[in-house]
């Protein structure tokens, strides 16, 4: 019987390529390594990917257009929002029942210091920085949709809106202490 001849371009790591090539037609998605839940060895990553449709935040930083000191500055205001937000919550089927009479939780530690955070946040980028940062951040705007609620739709606009964005985005990750005041300059300066 004759033996068989394998092909030399045949690699085997396409054997272990878990990344799904199937995704809904409308899909935007990004590669993003991350840490391995599998692995045997501290540190070891793998490629994975992440959906960027609804994440102005994650979408930018997919781009290049943000650095990950911005990146994580971002994410840490969006922890902080959560953290601290008191809205309407859902009702605890664990809890007694009480006639209506629903007392109000009282506020943790943590919620404390995201409020007081997200206070020292507001001072520093200002009124206006502040309302950009909660529009795409927290409302999740893109930056045509932001002109379009301050009445302002040109290109112009929009891009002085991106520019502004950028900036708090490094206000906030000095903030967060995601990166040093030498190192936003130069990371500026690169752009």
């Amino acid at each position: 019987m004759a033996r068989v001849r394998r092909n030399k371009s045949y690699k085997l790591t396409q054997i272990y390529d878990r990344r799904s090539r199937d995704v809904p037609f409308n899909a935007e998605v990004a590669e993003v390594e991350v840490d391995n839940p599998l692995a045997l060895d501290v540190g070891e990553k793998i490629v994975a990917i992440r959906s960027i449709r609804g994440d102005p935040l994650a979408r930018l930083h997919a781009h290049h257009q943000i650095d990950e000191a911005q990146y994580l500055g971002g994410r840490a205001f969006q922890n902080d929002w959560e953290r601290a937000e008191r809205g309407p919550q859902a009702m605890d089927p664990t809890r007694e029942y009480v006639d209506g009479a629903r007392t109000r939780e009282p506020v943790t530690e943590s919620q404390r210091q995201a409020v007081l955070r997200l206070n020292q946040v507001e001072r520093e980028l200002g009124t206006d920085g502040a309302a950009l940062v909660h529009d795409v951040l927290v409302l999740g705007l893109t930056m045509d949709q932001i002109g379009q609620r301050r009445a302002v739709r040109t290109q112009r606009w929009n891009d002085y809106f991106a520019r502004r964005f950028r900036e708090c985005l490094d206000r906030l990750a000095l903030i967060y202490g995601f990166a040093t005041e030498t190192g936003t300059r130069q990371a500026g300066r690169r752009r």
